[in-house]
């Protein structure tokens, strides 16, 4: 909507994107204490996000430019970026980096609360990813399918009228975090990153058939490259739900976990 206002050198969607971190880290800091976590594994979460962040940035670029290579067959570097590849290489990063720290800093207790502060996590990463919303609305990126009834996005170059998608999505992840985040008072967010990943990724899927920018190949002729990572997705959270029941549940329970827990939801 707003593509060329530019603020101390950063145009808006930076500027929503950097808002999005911090609303997230304000949010893992009050809420920390409530999923139980120490203080030390606290810190520990902080310092490798940084880490994540930026490593999640690189995969979104590098997974847009896949995408790119499967539809045109040329790989160029720095056409732009997925929120998958991100949030896919951000996760790699951050457990790479939280499970190395963690065995010489944390003494076990990152093992302990590995899943408490995963339930933690979710709701940041939705907190972020509405405000990123907001920035591609403002970008005009990401949009929907032109329509009377839309917003005016400039689009290749010209103002239409489009149904504003980036609006609907962020709309849905503020009130997916704000769910996670009663799960979590209420203590009953022992599996709020699953809820996360099967939410989003239903939700994911549907609203592509609305999307009407570039998509990309997936390899399937009739799924998108974000349908078919959505897919990918709903298939991680309902197997963590069955994994931790079965086998993690008590693993963590070893280093100190609380052997009680409300898994009532799913």
């Amino acid at each position: 909507m707003a593509p060329n206002i530019v603020f101390l050198g950063l145009d808006l969607y930076y500027w929503m994107i950097l808002a999005g971190i911090v609303a997230a880290m304000v949010l893992f800091r009050v809420l920390y204490a409530n999923a139980g976590i120490d203080y030390p594994v606290f810190v520990l979460t902080l310092l490798v996000s940084v880490g994540a962040i930026v490593g999640g940035y690189l995969f979104a670029a590098l997974f847009q430019s896949f995408y790119n290579y499967l539809e045109t067959g040329v790989f160029q570097w720095g056409v732009g970026t997925t929120f998958y590849g991100g949030l896919i290489g951000a996760a790699a990063v951050f457990l790479i980096l939280y499970f190395t720290f963690g065995h010489f800093f944390c003494k076990g207790k990152h093992i302990a609360q590995f899943n408490a502060m995963l339930s933690l996590i979710a709701p940041c990463i939705v907190l972020a990813h509405a405000f990123g919303r907001i920035g591609c609305l403002l970008d005009g990126c990401c949009y929907g399918r032109v329509s009377e009834l839309g917003l005016p996005m400039f689009v290749n170059g010209v103002w239409e009228k489009r149904v504003p998608i980036q609006l609907f999505e962020s709309l849905f992840l503020f009130a997916l975090c704000a769910v996670l985040v009663v799960l979590l008072l209420k203590k009953k967010g022992t599996l709020n990153a699953s809820v996360y990943l099967i939410a989003y990724g239903v939700w994911r899927f549907i609203i592509e058939f609305f999307r009407d920018d570039e998509r990309g190949a997936s390899g399937l002729s009739f799924l998108t490259p974000s349908q078919l990572t959505a897919l990918l997705l709903i298939l991680v959270g309902i197997a963590y739900i069955f994994v931790y029941r079965l086998f993690l549940r008590q693993i963590f329970a070893k280093f100190g976990a609380p052997t009680e827990e409300n898994d009532a939801e799913t």
